[in-house]
């Protein structure tokens, strides 16, 4: 299964995520720099964190207009797995493959600690191998991760299932609506979330809570593809 980790001015998790491939699942991972404008050999695409063109104008909203995100597009068009992190999250709204926004936090400063995730759907191919209403531990860091979309869209998210992940009730840590944390699009195919999994794939960095969502999307792949079992 090929990877690739978009590279944007900017971006300061494409290590971590690169990382994350090679440790928790050994496969073959490329860092794609934002020129490129095909993604073909890849299966499945992550879009790190980082502060992408500076966050200039509203994070994301530059790093929407490179020519990769074209290709981005028409990769999750395909069904191709699409992981949006922090900022990754930020640039798939502003593209338009996942609804709704991401604000300033509530508390108007920058957020940067572990943080518990409740996960909302266990039937996606990132999060296969969580169980439903599984609390984890993933660590956050953003400024601007508080999720807002109109009640339309809410509730349209909530109809389809596409509601992923939410803080621990209490423990919001942005204001973010209903708690969200991630979403899926409609087809389960692309996922955005604020807190950081790639940061969390073993116990010496705090938790090893994300290793599973690299693992997830492996099996399904292999599942779809009617290749062997990881091990």
């Amino acid at each position: 299964m090929n990877f690739a980790v978009l590279v944007f001015p900017g971006s300061n998790c494409d290590i971590d995520c690169y990382k994350a491939v090679e440790d928790t699942i050994g496969q073959p991972v490329d860092y794609v720099w934002h020129t490129e404008t095909d993604l073909s050999k890849y299966d499945c695409i992550l879009v790190p964190g980082g502060f992408s063109y500076g966050d200039y104008l509203r994070c994301g909203a530059i790093a929407r207009f490179a020519p990769v995100m074209n290709a981005l597009v028409e990769a999750a068009a395909q069904g191709k797995y699409v992981l949006g992190i922090c900022n990754g999250f930020q640039i798939l709204t502003e593209a338009g493959l996942l609804p709704g926004a991401l604000l300033r936090n509530n508390s108007m400063k920058f957020r940067c600690h572990s943080a518990l995730l409740q996960v909302e759907n266990a039937d996606t191919p990132f999060t296969k191998e969580y169980a439903q209403g599984e609390l984890i531990d993933i660590p956050i860091a953003h400024g601007e991760g508080n999720y807002y979309c109109d009640d339309a869209t809410l509730a349209e998210l909530k109809a389809n299932n596409q509601i992923v992940f939410r803080y621990e009730a209490g423990n919001n840590p942005n204001g973010s609506v209903e708690d969200i944390a991630g979403i899926c699009n409609k087809e389960g195919n692309v996922l955005g979330m604020m807190p950081h999994p790639e940061r969390a794939i073993s116990e010496i960095l705090g938790s090893a809570d994300g290793r599973r969502m690299f693992t997830s999307i492996l099996s399904t792949w292999r599942e779809k593809h009617g290749a062997a079992a990881i091990g």
